[in-house]
Protein backbone atom coordinates (compact mmCIF):
# COMPACT_ATOMS: atom_id res chain seq x y z
CA UNK A 1 0.00 0.00 0.00
CA UNK A 2 2.86 2.52 0.96
CA UNK A 3 4.52 1.80 -2.44
CA UNK A 4 1.61 2.45 -4.33
CA UNK A 5 1.51 6.46 -5.21
CA UNK A 6 -2.60 6.10 -5.04
CA UNK A 7 -3.24 4.70 -1.26
CA UNK A 8 -4.38 7.11 1.25
CA UNK A 9 -3.21 5.57 4.75
CA UNK A 10 -5.23 6.22 7.67
CA UNK A 11 -4.68 5.42 10.77
CA UNK A 12 -2.35 2.73 10.71
CA UNK A 13 -0.98 2.32 14.48
CA UNK A 14 -4.56 0.74 14.42
CA UNK A 15 -4.15 -1.89 11.51
CA UNK A 16 -4.64 -5.72 12.98
CA UNK A 17 -6.02 -5.18 16.00
CA UNK A 18 -8.81 -6.46 17.65
CA UNK A 19 -11.96 -4.36 17.48
CA UNK A 20 -15.44 -4.20 17.11
CA UNK A 21 -16.60 -3.79 13.55
CA UNK A 22 -19.85 -3.27 11.51
CA UNK A 23 -21.00 -1.68 7.96
CA UNK A 24 -21.73 1.23 8.04
CA UNK A 25 -24.87 1.43 5.34
CA UNK A 26 -27.16 -1.15 6.64
CA UNK A 27 -30.87 -2.11 6.89
CA UNK A 28 -30.62 -2.78 10.63
CA UNK A 29 -27.37 -2.44 12.96
CA UNK A 30 -25.23 -5.21 13.40
CA UNK A 31 -21.66 -5.66 15.02
CA UNK A 32 -19.06 -8.33 15.34
CA UNK A 33 -15.60 -8.84 17.32
CA UNK A 34 -13.36 -8.89 14.45
CA UNK A 35 -9.94 -10.32 15.97
CA UNK A 36 -6.51 -9.68 15.11
CA UNK A 37 -5.39 -9.50 11.39
CA UNK A 38 -7.91 -7.32 10.11
CA UNK A 39 -8.27 -3.64 8.32
CA UNK A 40 -10.77 -1.61 8.56
CA UNK A 41 -12.03 0.68 5.72
CA UNK A 42 -14.18 3.20 4.82
CA UNK A 43 -17.97 1.47 5.01
CA UNK A 44 -16.32 -1.36 6.78
CA UNK A 45 -15.92 0.80 10.65
CA UNK A 46 -14.18 -0.23 13.35
CA UNK A 47 -13.56 0.80 16.75
CA UNK A 48 -10.89 -0.16 19.54
CA UNK A 49 -11.56 0.34 23.26
CA UNK A 50 -8.53 0.13 25.36
CA UNK A 51 -8.79 -3.02 26.80
CA UNK A 52 -10.45 -6.48 26.15
CA UNK A 53 -13.06 -6.48 28.64
CA UNK A 54 -14.14 -3.18 27.09
CA UNK A 55 -14.47 -4.76 23.63
CA UNK A 56 -17.22 -7.35 25.01
CA UNK A 57 -18.88 -4.93 27.04
CA UNK A 58 -19.18 -2.20 24.23
CA UNK A 59 -20.26 -5.06 21.72
CA UNK A 60 -23.00 -6.11 24.44
CA UNK A 61 -24.27 -2.54 24.45
CA UNK A 62 -24.08 -1.89 20.85
CA UNK A 63 -25.95 -4.73 19.70
CA UNK A 64 -28.97 -4.03 22.09
CA UNK A 65 -31.81 -2.49 22.09
CA UNK A 66 -30.15 0.95 23.93
CA UNK A 67 -28.33 1.57 21.11
CA UNK A 68 -30.90 0.72 18.36
CA UNK A 69 -33.01 3.85 20.04
CA UNK A 70 -29.98 6.00 20.51
CA UNK A 71 -29.26 5.68 17.17
CA UNK A 72 -32.80 6.31 15.72
CA UNK A 73 -32.39 9.80 17.18
CA UNK A 74 -28.51 10.10 16.47
CA UNK A 75 -28.95 8.81 12.78
CA UNK A 76 -32.48 8.22 11.88
CA UNK A 77 -31.22 7.18 8.13
CA UNK A 78 -29.32 3.95 7.46
CA UNK A 79 -26.11 5.78 7.79
CA UNK A 80 -24.31 4.22 10.96
CA UNK A 81 -20.88 6.02 9.99
CA UNK A 82 -18.45 6.85 13.16
CA UNK A 83 -20.02 10.35 13.83
CA UNK A 84 -23.22 9.01 15.69
CA UNK A 85 -21.57 5.59 16.81
CA UNK A 86 -19.28 7.70 19.13
CA UNK A 87 -22.10 9.56 20.47
CA UNK A 88 -24.05 6.42 21.80
CA UNK A 89 -23.92 6.94 25.79
CA UNK A 90 -21.98 4.35 27.70
CA UNK A 91 -22.99 3.63 31.27
CA UNK A 92 -20.27 1.73 33.80
CA UNK A 93 -21.94 -0.86 35.78
CA UNK A 94 -20.24 -3.10 38.36
CA UNK A 95 -22.24 -6.18 36.80
CA UNK A 96 -19.74 -5.90 33.83
CA UNK A 97 -18.23 -8.83 34.65
CA UNK A 98 -22.01 -10.95 33.47
CA UNK A 99 -21.89 -8.84 30.47
CA UNK A 100 -18.85 -10.06 29.13
CA UNK A 101 -19.43 -13.33 29.96
CA UNK A 102 -22.70 -13.53 27.86
CA UNK A 103 -20.64 -11.47 24.94
CA UNK A 104 -17.71 -14.34 25.20
CA UNK A 105 -20.51 -17.02 25.18
CA UNK A 106 -22.21 -15.33 21.96
CA UNK A 107 -19.40 -14.85 20.10
CA UNK A 108 -18.15 -18.53 20.58
CA UNK A 109 -21.72 -19.78 19.40
CA UNK A 110 -21.83 -17.52 16.46
CA UNK A 111 -18.19 -18.37 15.83
CA UNK A 112 -19.43 -22.22 15.44
CA UNK A 113 -22.06 -21.40 13.50
CA UNK A 114 -19.93 -20.12 10.80
CA UNK A 115 -17.36 -22.60 10.93
CA UNK A 116 -19.30 -25.28 9.99
CA UNK A 117 -19.23 -24.16 6.40
CA UNK A 118 -16.35 -24.20 4.01
CA UNK A 119 -16.52 -20.22 3.46
CA UNK A 120 -15.01 -20.02 7.03
CA UNK A 121 -11.42 -19.60 7.42
CA UNK A 122 -11.49 -22.00 10.53
CA UNK A 123 -13.65 -24.67 8.45
CA UNK A 124 -12.48 -28.15 9.90
CA UNK A 125 -15.29 -31.10 8.66
CA UNK A 126 -19.11 -30.26 6.91
CA UNK A 127 -21.84 -31.19 9.68
CA UNK A 128 -22.95 -34.30 8.61
CA UNK A 129 -19.61 -35.79 8.24
CA UNK A 130 -18.76 -34.71 12.13
CA UNK A 131 -21.67 -36.89 13.27
CA UNK A 132 -21.01 -39.71 11.15
CA UNK A 133 -16.82 -39.73 12.84
CA UNK A 134 -17.88 -38.94 16.25
CA UNK A 135 -20.29 -42.29 16.10
CA UNK A 136 -17.99 -44.28 13.58
CA UNK A 137 -15.13 -45.05 16.37
CA UNK A 138 -17.06 -45.26 19.18
CA UNK A 139 -19.27 -47.97 21.49
CA UNK A 140 -22.31 -45.97 19.39
CA UNK A 141 -24.24 -47.68 16.30
CA UNK A 142 -21.99 -46.35 13.75
CA UNK A 143 -24.52 -43.65 11.97
CA UNK A 144 -24.93 -44.69 8.52
CA UNK A 145 -27.46 -42.88 7.49
CA UNK A 146 -27.60 -39.34 6.39
CA UNK A 147 -31.05 -38.78 7.75
CA UNK A 148 -30.03 -39.58 11.21
CA UNK A 149 -26.80 -37.11 11.09
CA UNK A 150 -29.54 -34.57 9.97
CA UNK A 151 -31.61 -34.84 12.70
CA UNK A 152 -28.76 -34.81 14.89
CA UNK A 153 -26.85 -31.48 13.26
CA UNK A 154 -30.90 -30.07 13.17
CA UNK A 155 -30.52 -30.28 16.96
CA UNK A 156 -27.54 -28.86 17.60
CA UNK A 157 -28.62 -26.14 15.39
CA UNK A 158 -31.89 -25.02 16.74
CA UNK A 159 -30.10 -25.12 20.75
CA UNK A 160 -27.37 -23.03 19.23
CA UNK A 161 -30.42 -20.43 17.94
CA UNK A 162 -32.29 -20.73 20.98
CA UNK A 163 -28.98 -20.17 23.18
CA UNK A 164 -28.27 -17.07 21.30
CA UNK A 165 -31.62 -15.65 21.53
CA UNK A 166 -31.57 -16.19 25.23
CA UNK A 167 -28.47 -14.42 25.94
CA UNK A 168 -29.68 -11.48 24.05
CA UNK A 169 -32.89 -11.26 25.34
CA UNK A 170 -31.17 -11.63 29.08
CA UNK A 171 -28.10 -8.70 27.62
CA UNK A 172 -31.14 -6.26 25.99
CA UNK A 173 -33.10 -6.92 29.81
CA UNK A 174 -29.67 -5.98 32.09
CA UNK A 175 -29.07 -2.68 29.67
CA UNK A 176 -32.78 -1.72 29.61
CA UNK A 177 -32.42 -1.73 33.70
CA UNK A 178 -29.30 -0.27 33.87
CA UNK A 179 -30.22 3.03 31.40
CA UNK A 180 -33.53 3.05 33.34
CA UNK A 181 -35.78 2.20 30.58
CA UNK A 182 -38.40 -0.26 31.41
CA UNK A 183 -41.08 1.57 30.87
CA UNK A 184 -39.98 2.55 26.85
CA UNK A 185 -38.28 -0.89 25.78
CA UNK A 186 -38.82 -4.84 26.20
CA UNK A 187 -35.85 -7.22 25.83
CA UNK A 188 -37.63 -9.74 23.56
CA UNK A 189 -35.88 -10.52 20.52
CA UNK A 190 -37.46 -11.56 17.39
CA UNK A 191 -36.06 -14.86 15.13
CA UNK A 192 -35.41 -13.44 12.46
CA UNK A 193 -33.13 -10.95 14.35
CA UNK A 194 -31.64 -13.97 15.35
CA UNK A 195 -28.07 -14.28 13.15
CA UNK A 196 -26.79 -18.13 13.45
CA UNK A 197 -28.69 -20.34 10.82
CA UNK A 198 -31.19 -23.40 11.77
CA UNK A 199 -31.03 -26.59 9.83
CA UNK A 200 -31.92 -26.33 6.40
CA UNK A 201 -31.90 -29.69 4.81
CA UNK A 202 -31.94 -28.32 1.32
CA UNK A 203 -28.74 -26.11 1.75
CA UNK A 204 -27.17 -28.59 4.42
CA UNK A 205 -27.59 -31.15 1.22
CA UNK A 206 -25.88 -28.94 -1.32
CA UNK A 207 -23.23 -28.09 1.26
CA UNK A 208 -22.55 -31.80 1.47
CA UNK A 209 -22.08 -32.28 -2.45
CA UNK A 210 -19.83 -29.18 -2.44
CA UNK A 211 -17.52 -30.67 0.22
CA UNK A 212 -17.47 -34.10 -1.34
CA UNK A 213 -16.33 -31.99 -4.71
CA UNK A 214 -13.58 -30.94 -2.48
CA UNK A 215 -12.40 -34.33 -1.81
CA UNK A 216 -12.89 -35.30 -5.07
CA UNK A 217 -10.65 -32.46 -5.81
CA UNK A 218 -8.15 -32.93 -2.56
CA UNK A 219 -9.09 -29.65 -1.47
CA UNK A 220 -10.43 -31.47 2.18
CA UNK A 221 -9.82 -35.10 3.19
CA UNK A 222 -11.30 -37.21 5.08
CA UNK A 223 -8.26 -37.44 6.92
CA UNK A 224 -7.44 -34.09 7.36
CA UNK A 225 -9.31 -31.22 9.49
CA UNK A 226 -9.53 -27.88 7.54
CA UNK A 227 -7.83 -27.45 4.11
CA UNK A 228 -5.77 -30.34 3.11
CA UNK A 229 -4.65 -29.00 -0.46
CA UNK A 230 -4.72 -25.18 -1.55
CA UNK A 231 -1.91 -25.13 -3.68
CA UNK A 232 1.87 -25.67 -3.61
CA UNK A 233 3.15 -28.98 -4.49
CA UNK A 234 0.95 -32.21 -5.30
CA UNK A 235 2.32 -34.98 -3.61
CA UNK A 236 0.08 -37.85 -5.04
CA UNK A 237 2.09 -40.94 -2.70
CA UNK A 238 -1.71 -40.70 -0.78
CA UNK A 239 -2.97 -41.88 -4.13
CA UNK A 240 -0.99 -44.27 -5.30
CA UNK A 241 -0.94 -45.97 -1.56
CA UNK A 242 -4.85 -45.59 -2.29
CA UNK A 243 -5.52 -43.42 0.33
CA UNK A 244 -3.17 -45.34 2.96
CA UNK A 245 0.08 -43.76 4.13
CA UNK A 246 2.80 -46.31 5.65
CA UNK A 247 2.79 -45.76 9.46
CA UNK A 248 6.03 -43.95 9.21
CA UNK A 249 5.83 -41.60 6.64
CA UNK A 250 6.21 -38.23 7.36
CA UNK A 251 5.11 -35.05 5.49
CA UNK A 252 6.57 -31.89 7.26
CA UNK A 253 5.88 -30.06 4.38
CA UNK A 254 2.24 -28.55 4.43
CA UNK A 255 2.63 -27.72 0.86
CA UNK A 256 1.91 -31.57 0.53
CA UNK A 257 -1.33 -33.40 -0.06
CA UNK A 258 -2.70 -33.96 2.27
CA UNK A 259 -0.80 -31.56 4.69
CA UNK A 260 -1.47 -33.81 7.98
CA UNK A 261 -2.02 -37.58 7.49
CA UNK A 262 -4.11 -38.86 9.78
CA UNK A 263 -5.96 -41.56 8.80
CA UNK A 264 -9.69 -41.70 9.84
CA UNK A 265 -10.64 -45.03 11.40
CA UNK A 266 -14.40 -46.68 12.16
CA UNK A 267 -15.62 -49.59 13.35
CA UNK A 268 -17.50 -52.57 11.45
CA UNK A 269 -18.14 -55.55 13.15
CA UNK A 270 -15.46 -54.78 15.63
CA UNK A 271 -12.65 -54.58 13.63
CA UNK A 272 -10.63 -51.17 12.72
CA UNK A 273 -10.77 -50.39 9.11
CA UNK A 274 -9.44 -47.24 7.63
CA UNK A 275 -12.28 -44.60 6.06
CA UNK A 276 -10.05 -43.35 2.96
CA UNK A 277 -11.13 -41.64 -0.22
CA UNK A 278 -8.38 -41.04 -2.62
CA UNK A 279 -8.80 -37.82 -4.71
CA UNK A 280 -8.83 -37.73 -8.40
CA UNK A 281 -5.28 -38.45 -10.20
CA UNK A 282 -5.56 -35.72 -13.24
CA UNK A 283 -7.21 -32.87 -11.78
CA UNK A 284 -10.30 -33.52 -14.22
CA UNK A 285 -13.58 -34.65 -13.57
CA UNK A 286 -16.29 -34.93 -16.33
CA UNK A 287 -20.28 -33.88 -15.63
CA UNK A 288 -22.13 -36.11 -18.19
CA UNK A 289 -25.81 -36.12 -18.85
CA UNK A 290 -25.29 -40.49 -18.65
CA UNK A 291 -23.10 -42.86 -17.90
CA UNK A 292 -20.31 -42.35 -20.39
CA UNK A 293 -17.31 -42.30 -18.18
CA UNK A 294 -17.23 -44.50 -14.67
CA UNK A 295 -14.92 -42.00 -12.67
CA UNK A 296 -17.41 -39.05 -13.58
CA UNK A 297 -18.89 -36.69 -11.11
CA UNK A 298 -22.05 -38.34 -10.04
CA UNK A 299 -20.23 -41.71 -9.68
CA UNK A 300 -17.47 -40.04 -7.66
CA UNK A 301 -20.20 -39.24 -5.68
CA UNK A 302 -21.91 -42.11 -4.74
CA UNK A 303 -18.35 -43.33 -4.23
CA UNK A 304 -18.10 -40.83 -1.65
CA UNK A 305 -21.22 -41.79 0.27
CA UNK A 306 -20.91 -45.41 0.15
CA UNK A 307 -17.45 -45.02 1.50
CA UNK A 308 -18.48 -42.44 4.52
CA UNK A 309 -21.89 -43.64 5.56
CA UNK A 310 -21.29 -47.30 4.27
CA UNK A 311 -22.49 -50.04 1.30
CA UNK A 312 -26.04 -51.14 3.13
CA UNK A 313 -27.57 -47.87 3.25
CA UNK A 314 -26.31 -46.16 -0.18
CA UNK A 315 -29.52 -46.88 -1.56
CA UNK A 316 -31.52 -44.89 1.15
CA UNK A 317 -29.15 -42.49 1.47
CA UNK A 318 -29.06 -41.62 -2.00
CA UNK A 319 -33.09 -41.29 -1.99
CA UNK A 320 -32.78 -39.11 0.70
CA UNK A 321 -30.00 -36.96 -0.85
CA UNK A 322 -32.63 -36.65 -3.81
CA UNK A 323 -35.65 -35.70 -1.80
CA UNK A 324 -33.52 -33.01 -0.60
CA UNK A 325 -32.47 -31.50 -3.80
CA UNK A 326 -36.50 -31.50 -5.08
CA UNK A 327 -36.00 -33.51 -8.08
CA UNK A 328 -38.35 -36.44 -9.37
CA UNK A 329 -37.03 -40.21 -10.94
CA UNK A 330 -34.19 -42.54 -9.47
CA UNK A 331 -31.88 -40.92 -6.85
CA UNK A 332 -28.80 -41.05 -9.51
CA UNK A 333 -30.73 -39.31 -12.15
CA UNK A 334 -31.65 -36.52 -9.73
CA UNK A 335 -28.16 -36.23 -8.41
CA UNK A 336 -26.66 -36.45 -11.82
CA UNK A 337 -29.26 -33.78 -12.78
CA UNK A 338 -28.28 -31.64 -10.05
CA UNK A 339 -24.22 -32.01 -10.91
CA UNK A 340 -24.96 -30.82 -14.48
CA UNK A 341 -27.59 -28.24 -14.01
CA UNK A 342 -27.27 -26.40 -10.68
CA UNK A 343 -24.07 -27.34 -9.05
CA UNK A 344 -22.09 -24.51 -10.57
CA UNK A 345 -24.53 -21.75 -9.60
CA UNK A 346 -24.26 -22.56 -6.29
CA UNK A 347 -20.88 -22.96 -6.53
CA UNK A 348 -20.53 -19.33 -8.14
CA UNK A 349 -23.09 -18.07 -4.96
CA UNK A 350 -21.16 -20.04 -2.36
CA UNK A 351 -17.79 -18.10 -3.67
CA UNK A 352 -19.41 -14.72 -4.56
CA UNK A 353 -18.67 -15.17 -8.20
CA UNK A 354 -14.89 -16.15 -7.82
CA UNK A 355 -14.92 -20.13 -7.92
CA UNK A 356 -12.52 -22.25 -7.02
CA UNK A 357 -13.51 -25.16 -9.21
CA UNK A 358 -13.71 -24.29 -12.78
CA UNK A 359 -16.33 -25.79 -15.43
CA UNK A 360 -14.99 -26.17 -18.83
CA UNK A 361 -18.79 -26.01 -21.32
CA UNK A 362 -19.10 -26.67 -24.48
CA UNK A 363 -22.71 -24.81 -24.55
CA UNK A 364 -26.30 -25.44 -23.55
CA UNK A 365 -26.58 -28.99 -25.38
CA UNK A 366 -24.48 -30.40 -22.58
CA UNK A 367 -21.98 -31.94 -24.98
CA UNK A 368 -18.80 -31.55 -22.77
CA UNK A 369 -18.72 -30.77 -19.22
CA UNK A 370 -16.08 -30.98 -16.92
CA UNK A 371 -14.58 -29.58 -13.54
CA UNK A 372 -11.33 -29.16 -12.45
CA UNK A 373 -9.63 -27.19 -9.18
CA UNK A 374 -8.26 -24.20 -9.76
CA UNK A 375 -5.57 -24.54 -7.37
CA UNK A 376 -4.10 -28.20 -8.96
CA UNK A 377 -4.03 -26.42 -12.39
CA UNK A 378 -1.33 -26.80 -15.02
CA UNK A 379 -0.22 -25.63 -18.27
CA UNK A 380 -0.58 -29.77 -19.89
CA UNK A 381 -4.25 -29.80 -18.32
CA UNK A 382 -6.23 -28.55 -21.16
CA UNK A 383 -3.82 -30.95 -23.38
CA UNK A 384 -5.22 -34.28 -20.76
CA UNK A 385 -8.77 -32.67 -20.80
CA UNK A 386 -8.63 -32.81 -24.68
CA UNK A 387 -7.05 -35.97 -25.31
CA UNK A 388 -8.74 -38.08 -22.55
CA UNK A 389 -11.87 -36.65 -22.18
CA UNK A 390 -13.17 -34.73 -25.37
CA UNK A 391 -11.54 -37.20 -27.51
CA UNK A 392 -13.12 -40.11 -25.50
CA UNK A 393 -16.84 -38.27 -26.04
CA UNK A 394 -16.43 -37.63 -28.95
CA UNK A 395 -15.75 -41.63 -29.92
CA UNK A 396 -18.74 -42.21 -27.38
CA UNK A 397 -21.36 -40.02 -29.62
CA UNK A 398 -20.43 -41.42 -32.76
CA UNK A 399 -21.05 -45.01 -31.17
CA UNK A 400 -24.16 -43.79 -29.70
CA UNK A 401 -25.49 -42.08 -32.80
CA UNK A 402 -24.31 -45.71 -34.78
CA UNK A 403 -26.78 -47.60 -32.36
CA UNK A 404 -29.86 -45.50 -32.04
CA UNK A 405 -29.91 -45.48 -36.29
CA UNK A 406 -29.42 -49.22 -36.22
CA UNK A 407 -32.07 -49.69 -33.91
CA UNK A 408 -34.38 -47.39 -36.72
CA UNK A 409 -34.34 -49.64 -39.11
CA UNK A 410 -36.72 -51.99 -37.57
CA UNK A 411 -38.72 -49.97 -34.91
CA UNK A 412 -42.25 -49.30 -35.00
CA UNK A 413 -43.81 -45.85 -36.11
CA UNK A 414 -44.12 -44.49 -32.20
CA UNK A 415 -40.75 -46.13 -31.24
CA UNK A 416 -39.28 -44.39 -33.93
CA UNK A 417 -40.46 -41.11 -32.87
CA UNK A 418 -38.50 -41.25 -29.85
CA UNK A 419 -35.63 -42.73 -31.37
CA UNK A 420 -35.29 -39.80 -33.54
CA UNK A 421 -35.55 -37.18 -30.78
CA UNK A 422 -32.61 -39.56 -29.08
CA UNK A 423 -30.97 -38.96 -32.48
CA UNK A 424 -31.45 -34.95 -32.68
CA UNK A 425 -29.71 -34.89 -29.06
CA UNK A 426 -26.51 -37.04 -29.97
CA UNK A 427 -26.28 -35.13 -32.98
CA UNK A 428 -26.57 -31.57 -31.54
CA UNK A 429 -24.28 -32.46 -28.53
CA UNK A 430 -21.67 -34.20 -31.54
CA UNK A 431 -21.46 -31.02 -33.40
CA UNK A 432 -21.25 -28.75 -30.32
CA UNK A 433 -18.51 -30.81 -28.87
CA UNK A 434 -16.87 -30.77 -32.18
CA UNK A 435 -16.43 -26.69 -32.10
CA UNK A 436 -15.43 -27.11 -28.17
CA UNK A 437 -12.47 -29.42 -29.48
CA UNK A 438 -11.25 -27.01 -31.78
CA UNK A 439 -11.18 -24.06 -29.70
CA UNK A 440 -9.43 -26.62 -26.89
CA UNK A 441 -7.23 -27.41 -29.32
CA UNK A 442 -6.11 -24.02 -29.50
CA UNK A 443 -5.93 -23.26 -26.08
CA UNK A 444 -4.19 -26.53 -25.48
CA UNK A 445 -0.97 -25.78 -27.60
CA UNK A 446 -0.50 -22.46 -25.81
CA UNK A 447 0.17 -24.37 -22.30
CA UNK A 448 -0.85 -21.43 -20.77
CA UNK A 449 0.34 -21.02 -16.96
CA UNK A 450 -1.48 -19.33 -14.00
CA UNK A 451 -0.11 -17.27 -10.87
CA UNK A 452 -2.82 -17.88 -8.18
CA UNK A 453 -1.64 -14.79 -6.90
CA UNK A 454 -3.38 -12.81 -9.90
CA UNK A 455 -7.17 -14.00 -8.65
CA UNK A 456 -9.72 -15.95 -9.86
CA UNK A 457 -10.98 -13.20 -11.91
CA UNK A 458 -8.05 -12.57 -13.84
CA UNK A 459 -7.15 -16.77 -14.69
CA UNK A 460 -10.29 -17.23 -15.10
CA UNK A 461 -10.38 -14.96 -18.35
CA UNK A 462 -7.47 -16.39 -19.68
CA UNK A 463 -9.59 -18.92 -20.74
CA UNK A 464 -12.05 -17.58 -23.09
CA UNK A 465 -15.65 -18.73 -23.48
CA UNK A 466 -14.71 -22.30 -22.84
CA UNK A 467 -15.20 -21.69 -19.41
CA UNK A 468 -18.83 -20.75 -18.12
CA UNK A 469 -19.78 -17.36 -18.11
CA UNK A 470 -20.09 -16.41 -14.57
CA UNK A 471 -22.88 -14.58 -14.07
Amino acid sequence: MRNYSGSVIRNPQFYFKPGITWSSLANQLSLRYSPEGFVFESKGSMCYPNKQSNIEYLLGLLNSKITAEALAVLSPTLDFHEGPMSKVPVVNTDIRANIEISVKNNIAICKDDWDSFETSWDFKRHPLLAYRLMTAYSNETPCGRISDAFTQWEKIAAHRFDELKANEEELNRIFIDIYGLQDELTPEVEDKDVTVRKADLGRDIRSLISFAVGCMFGRYSLDVEGLAYAGGEWDDTYIKTGGLFPSDTLYPSDNLYPSTPQITHIKVDGKRIPLTYAPDTDNIIPICDDEYFDDDITGRFVKFVETVYGKETLDENLRFIADALGGSGQPKDVIRSYFLNDFYADHLKIYQKRPIYWLFDSGKKNGFKALIYMHRYAPDTLARMRTDYVHEQQARYRTAIADVEHRMENASASERVKLNKQLAKLQDQAEEIRIFEEKIHHLADQMIRIDLDDGVKHNYALFGDVLAKIK
